[in-house]
């Protein structure tokens, strides 16, 4: 296809620009790690200029992850002036290389203050350089970078994800090593991160402050139909979002990204687009951009992208399904068991370190998939439970009880499925069912994290899920490079994880009350909310995993438990004013006039027969009845917002922002909806919940 990767400065294109010496050069850089020269920076940047101009670039920027979660870029022109006041269009090596933003505007938990503005972007060449379109015909080259401060502390999600990508790399060669692979010189993780989320009409979003503003309904009353039919699931896909889908993968693909998949999702208005799977650093520049061109692309066709993980409270949440893998250069997939997976000592290695590793770190795990919009969505009948565990099936299951017991000696084998269709052909079963329960599943070849938001960058649960297996596969080559007989003591050693570990292991349903009960008496940490996760992050613990690979420093660690606080109290703050001015401007008003008519109607029509009419009475009752419980809540939010300012400390502030505020916001919400349902439709402020999620 001419059109994938044409916006992109590929392999392709850089074997076509630049010098055979400079490509090897820069070729040795992305593959092998060495440093890059000064020459050859400047003839790449020369090439990327020229690339980019013949393209209709006239702005390059330095396209980086900060603590925002976001991307930022800042556009500087090619243009340059010259001695005789003419300009040229240039691009040198340097400004390729290095750019200094304003390190003090952007989240940095301490580590900067705001009179210490500098920072610096550093080219990322691992990720390809590429060119971002508008409707407009403006056209930006955007080089991927990593940001720094000035005292060399990383501000940002990609500088850690790098490094957490060497580590795992580091630790899994010493293990291959002992397996005697002599050919392997790098271990990549991998990523493909499938990404739920809604489409509404414009109209109906610019007249709900509360999404314009949140990006989720504060308000809003179950619909006579929801999801119970379950018949949105994979169905018909209407021609409006197909024709949005369409230009979305032309976008897509332009980019380079291997957009694949795509269906309608469980809830109504409910999407779901699937990449193939990339490297994780290169993965996670992928999903920002198809969140940027979700959010863009939808504009164009009047409708408004939400990746907020529950917009609509009892309707099905939006998740981030991270399918994560280790692989090395040399072509093999270190979590492919094969036909034999018992008899796959190299696999069962790798296989045990992630099992111990999940874990030894659960916690970890679990501030990964942590953000404000998923407190909601964690726990529901959609998304797994905020307790992590490890779905590994029938077969690996069966050989895991067989390595605890001393040896494993077989592995259960797929069968036929006989569909009793005598045109249909028989197929083979695989060897295990899948869970969409579990919040961490093998899938075959690879472990699906399922409790990723769908609005957050997947760089911290990468750079989490590398660091703590570069840990576990550490203490496994530390102990087996020791030995004189390799094969007992790797025997002793996966037997010894499997049952410190198994615990971990569960493959039944992980919506069920048993299950919270079960996991309680195993041991595993059941965090409820990301306040109560966020200290493990700057626990002991934690630090030294950190330090020891090199990913995070200690002040890195405390920075980012900062920001998170802080992020997560902002939230809850925001949303909480949102709620109480939609309460007190739109709802209450309404409601109160609403009872007001109905009240001069029951006057009108007892003057008129003699008699107050039984059901308007009754109606008018409740309405007063649910108003002015309503106001009350109001007034209660309104307690619990100014209650904040008197609390100095960040985590007992977000401890309150959790507790109190956002507990008050729960119990006004269930008055605002009772009243939309006593309403006159047509007075009611806002689209309700049919309207939005039914007319597409």
């Amino acid at each position: 296809m001419e059109i994938f990767g044409s916006n992109v400065f590929n392999d392709t294109v850089m074997r076509a620009r630049l010098p055979k010496a400079t490509y090897k050069a820069l070729k040795k850089t992305i593959t092998q790690g060495t440093a890059l020269e000064a020459s050859v920076a400047e003839t790449v940047a020369s090439a990327m200029k020229d690339w980019a101009i013949e393209k209709g670039a006239t702005h390059f920027t330095h396209w980086f992850h900060p603590m925002t979660g976001l991307t930022a870029e800042k556009h500087d022109s090619f243009i340059s002036p010259t001695e005789d006041g003419k300009v040229i269009m240039e691009f040198s090596g340097k400004e390729l290389i290095k750019g200094e933003p304003d390190a003090s505007s952007f989240p940095s938990g301490g580590i900067r203050a705001t009179f210490e503005a500098r920072g610096y972007t550093v080219w990322d060449c691992t990720s390809p350089a590429f060119l971002k379109e508008d409707k407009n015909g403006s056209t930006i080259l955007c080089i991927p970078t990593a940001f720094y401060s000035y005292t060399g502390e990383t501000l940002d999600k990609k500088a850690p994800l790098l490094k957490s990508m060497e580590a795992v790399s580091k630790q899994a060669l010493r293990v291959l090593k002992l397996f005697g692979n002599t050919t392997a010189t790098k271990v990549i993780s991998t990523v493909g991160p499938e990404q739920e989320y809604f489409l509404i009409d414009r109209n109906f979003f610019e007249q709900r402050m509360d999404l314009v503003l949140t990006g989720r309904t504060l308000f809003g009353a179950m619909p006579p139909k929801g999801q119970e039919m379950e018949d949105h699931y994979f169905g018909t896909i209407k021609e409006r979002i197909s024709s949005f889908m369409k230009e979305l993968n032309e976008e897509l693909w332009k980019l380079g990204i291997l957009a694949k998949t795509q269906h309608n999702e469980v809830a109504p208005a409910q999407f779901e687009i699937a990449p193939i799977f990339s490297t994780t650093n290169v993965s996670t520049d992928h999903n920002q951009l198809v969140m940027d061109c979700l959010r863009k692309v939808a504009l164009r066709h009047d409708l408004v992208c939400l990746l907020h993980e529950k917009p609509f409270a009892g309707v099905n949440g939006s998740g981030k399904h991270n399918n994560w893998s280790l692989g090395t250069d040399d072509g093999q997939n270190l979590l492919e068991p094969g036909n034999s997976p018992h008899g796959n000592a190299q696999f069962l290695t790798f296989l045990c370190a992630v099992i111990e590793a999940v874990d030894n770190y659960a916690e970890l795990l679990r501030i990964s998939a942590a953000n404000p919009g998923n407190d909601h969505r964690l726990g529901a009948n959609e998304a797994p439970p905020a307790i992590i565990s490890i779905f590994l099936g029938d077969q690996l299951n069966d050989v895991i009880n067989q390595l605890e017991k001393g040896g494993a000696t077989s592995s259960k084998a797929g069968e036929i499925l006989k569909v009793g269709v005598a045109t249909l052909p028989e197929i083979l079963k695989d060897t295990t069912d899948r869970n969409r329960t579990s919040p961490f599943a093998f899938t075959g070849n690879k472990f699906e994290f399922r409790m990723v938001p769908s609005s957050a960058s997947i760089a911290c649960p990468n750079m989490i899920l590398n660091t703590i297996v570069a840990e576990s596969l550490s203490q496994i080559a530390d102990k087996l490079e020791k030995t004189k007989n390799f094969n007992k003591e790797l025997a002793s050693l996966l037997q010894d994880i499997i049952k410190k570990h198994k615990q971990v292991v569960f493959n039944g349903n992980n919506y069920s009350d048993e299950w919270v009960v079960e996991a309680e008496k195993r041991g595993l940490p059941n965090i409820r909310s990301m306040v109560e996760a966020l200290p493990y992050y700057i626990s002991e613990k934690s630090i030294s995993l950190f330090t020891k690979h090199g990913v995070l420093t200690e002040g890195e660690l405390h920075a980012r438990y900062e920001i998170l606080l802080e992020q997560y109290t902002k939230v809850i703050n925001y949303e909480a004013k949102t709620m109480l001015d939609i309460a007190q401007r739109s709802i209450f008003p309404v409601s109160s006039r609403y009872a007001a008519e109905l009240a001069g109607n029951i006057l009108s029509i007892k003057d008129a027969l003699g008699t107050a009419p039984a059901a308007e009475e009754s109606l008018l009752k409740e309405l007063v009845a649910t108003n002015n419980l309503f106001l009350e809540k109001v007034n209660a939010l309104e307690k619990a917002i100014n209650g904040a300012a008197e609390i100095d400390d960040a985590y007992k502030l977000g401890l309150y922002a959790h507790d109190t505020i956002f507990a008050a916001m729960a119990e006004l919400r269930v008055y605002g909806d009772k009243l939309e349902t006593l309403i006159d439709a047509a007075q009611w402020p806002f689209p309700t919940y049919a309207e939005m999620l039914f007319l597409l």
